[in-house]
């Protein structure tokens, strides 16, 4: 029997992301802000585009190191998301909804990038 080939879409974290940046891009896709359209939609595909990377490096270290990244794209877009609600591009309810998106993930990427360290060391 054939060992199943590993997939990036078999992640329930990378799962989670794809779905955070299509509500993004759905929900910032008319805003006339230029500007902050395109970082934020830059920001919430940058998640589920570094575990992808990193995924397909095959190495731990490597993937590691891309699931930082994402970690980092989580924080910016919750960022991003603060501002949206000041600028009133968003209302609480989405809002909120999203925040506990990304805390999700922010918390299966590092307990994932957490398991790479002590695979690597």
């Amino acid at each position: 029997m054939k060992k199943k080939e590993r997939k990036v879409e078999d992640l329930l974290v990378w799962q989670q992301a794809i779905s955070v940046a299509n509500v993004i891009y759905l929900h910032f896709n008319s805003l006339n802000d230029f500007g902050f359209r395109n970082q934020i939609q830059r920001a919430a595909v940058s998640i589920s585009n570094n575990i992808t990377e990193g995924f397909y490096r095959k190495s731990d270290r490597d993937f590691k190191r891309f699931l930082t990244i994402a970690l980092g794209s989580t924080g910016e877009l919750k960022s991003m998301l603060i501002l949206a609600i000041h600028l009133k591009y968003i209302d609480a309810e989405k809002q909120v909804e999203l925040m506990g998106q990304l805390n999700q993930i922010g918390k299966m990427l590092n307990a994932l990038i957490n398991y790479l360290s002590n695979q690597i060391d």
